[in-house]
């Protein structure tokens, strides 16, 4: 199996656990990553800060690049990353991307990965959605971008809030082409 190129864009919106955890899994994953590339906005660090209460995301291994650096190799087709996550994705982020607005890492990269015809995923967090919002959301989805809202699933009985959220992050790995342990429905039984 090849391995895979990552990029893991984490905008302002709320949801830090979200990318906390993919983050957690992503490491459990080595065998199956060659690379992930990691972009923070300002935003995103405050809020981790505020929802997790700490700055545990400088404690991943994972290489860090600035919102304005441009010369992070997935700005760029040639450097072949197959797979973009941002998880939380704002609609600020969503709109940018549907509008085609590259005026960040996040959107540069993500504008690259489906000229490319790679695999991007966005993680909306926001809710209710606006006309707007849907109208963006169809735009990315018929550029072959793929829209995963944070949306939990409760049929695997989750007992806390961080087994709430990694609903939606295995799901998240599932469409990322990862091979991941999670709870599958018809697979797992449940007393």
């Amino acid at each position: 199996m090849k391995k895979k190129k990552i990029v893991v864009a984490i905008s302002g919106a709320s949801g830090a656990i979200y990318a906390r955890l993919l983050l957690d899994k992503l490491l459990l994953q080595q065998s199956q990553i060659e690379e992930v590339g990691v972009i923070m906005s300002d935003n995103a660090k405050e809020v981790w800060k505020y929802e997790l209460e700490k700055d545990s995301y400088l404690n991943y291994p994972f290489n860090f690049y600035k919102k304005s650096d441009f010369t992070a190799p997935f700005a760029s087709g040639s450097a072949r990353f197959d797979t973009m996550i941002i998880c939380p994705c704002s609609m600020g982020t969503l709109g940018r991307i549907a509008s085609g607005v590259s005026d960040d890492l996040t959107t540069r990269a993500a504008d690259v990965i489906l000229k490319e015809r790679r695999k991007l995923i966005l993680v909306a967090r926001e809710t209710p959605y606006s006309l707007i919002h849907i109208n963006s959301m169809k735009l990315v989805t018929e550029a072959g971008g793929i829209i995963c809202p944070a949306t939990p699933s409760f049929y695997s009985r989750p007992a806390s809030i961080e087994e709430v959220a990694l609903t939606v992050v295995d799901r998240v790995l599932d469409l990322a082409g990862l091979t991941n342990e999670s709870y599958r429905w018809g697979e797992n039984s449940q007393s």
